[in-house]
């Protein structure tokens, strides 16, 4: 049975959490809290957590770009290591479509690690589908996999 979680938008006072997953998440490569305060304050709207028993277990940060029509991406995702394979990263998406709807966002576009088979066939579970291979996307010189999905009506 998947637990249940609360979603909502990301506050200030939660960056030094994100942060934490973040890292936990990604080691070095993981992005700085700097970062994550120009994004809170830029997509913030979209830059949402999800919270069992009142603690932060994930959070999902979104960017819509553009007006006719809006595309959005998908910038980072992660769960706290210890929440993994819970339904974290599925209430967070599954919101974050509800929220593009009501924009009226057309496409949700992301870009995942070549090597990050759980996250591909997550994102290939949720409908999205690989567009192209991009060659030394990340710092390190690894590939990208760019995958895209449409948001559907509102």
């Amino acid at each position: 049975m998947r637990a249940q979680y609360r979603v909502r938008r990301a506050l200030r006072e939660d960056l030094g959490k994100i942060q934490e997953i973040e890292n936990a998440s990604f080691g070095p490569e993981a992005y700085d809290c700097n970062l994550f305060a120009y994004y809170l304050d830029r997509c913030g709207e979209l830059f949402l957590v999800a919270e069992r028993r009142a603690r932060i277990c994930a959070y999902m940060l979104t960017c819509v770009r553009g007006t006719a029509p809006p595309k959005a991406e998908l910038i980072s995702v992660a769960v706290d290591p210890a929440d993994r394979e819970r339904g974290a990263a599925t209430a967070l998406l599954e919101s974050t479509l509800r929220r593009l709807r009501r924009r009226h966002v057309a496409r949700l576009h992301l870009m995942v690690r070549v090597g990050n088979r759980p996250a591909l066939a997550f994102y290939e579970k949720y409908g999205f589908r690989r567009v192209r291979r991009v060659l030394r996307y990340y710092e390190d010189g690894g590939d990208g996999i760019a995958m895209t999905r449409d948001v559907g009506p509102a």
